[in-house]
């Protein structure tokens, strides 16, 4: 499986913020996706998730040889800042998310064994999502999209708010399911990216460019990358 996106371009006012945008993401692959606070990252993921409607362009995923659109239950996106029912327990948003997924969830698991996925301890699962720090909740809004397992995971920033070990934790996680799935991870730290992808992207002036890696021990190649990735505007 593939996904495919060709001159995607999104305009905002007289900002251009994709520019025509193309690339092919192979599944079996963490891609990361760098760029500056402000180049665009989360409208190139609003656009494939079709949280924002692209000005022109197209994205598609490739199998076996031909093209087909991608729908709702290809994607799952993980925001930067998590969204979750606060009025219900951890394990009441869980059991409920199951039971409406449960047609296409494969080797379903006990809420428990869930919970154990992403380390969340026993006398915290019965507590209400609004009292969740804000790494709980990132958690939580990860774990539901690794329970429904589609085929991309676009993951925006997921692992600024968790502290050195849960980061870590989370990285083991993705690298273990990565073979099944397209998983792009947007970032602006470097360091990151390195460790944890098998691919590096750019997102600068609304275009997309890969990187590769071992261009990145050349310092003078270095510190132009790190040029691009300047910048103290919002996404």
């Amino acid at each position: 499986m593939k996904l495919v996106i060709q001159d995607l371009q999104k305009t905002f006012d007289k900002k251009v913020v994709l520019s025509g945008a193309s690339f092919t993401f192979e599944k079996g692959k963490i891609y990361g996706l760098l760029g500056r606070n402000g180049a665009g990252k989360t409208t190139f993921f609003n656009c494939i998730n079709e949280d924002l409607k692209a000005d022109s362009g197209s994205f598609a995923i490739e199998e076996n040889d031909s093209l087909r659109p991608v729908t709702a239950e290809d994607i799952g996106y993980v925001l930067s800042t998590p969204v979750v029912p606060e009025f219900l327990t951890g394990r009441e948003f869980l059991k409920f998310f199951i039971d409406i997924n449960q047609h296409k969830i494969t080797n379903p698991q006990s809420i428990d064994e869930y919970f154990e996925l992403v380390k969340i301890e026993s006398e915290d699962r019965d507590k209400l999502l609004k009292d969740y720090s804000h790494g709980m909740k990132n958690k939580m809004q990860m774990l539901v999209n690794f329970i429904a397992s589609p085929g991309i995971l676009l993951l925006d920033e997921p692992l600024t708010s968790f502290d050195v070990v849960v980061a870590d934790e989370m990285k083991q996680l993705l690298r273990r399911i990565k073979p099944e799935h397209i998983i792009i991870f947007s970032t602006h730290i470097m360091e990151l990216a390195l460790d944890l992808c098998d691919e590096i992207i750019i997102l600068n002036e609304g275009i997309l460019e890969k990187i590769e890696k071992e261009n990145l021990d050349n310092t003078a190649f270095k510190d132009k990358i790190i040029a691009a990735l300047r910048g103290n505007e919002n996404d």
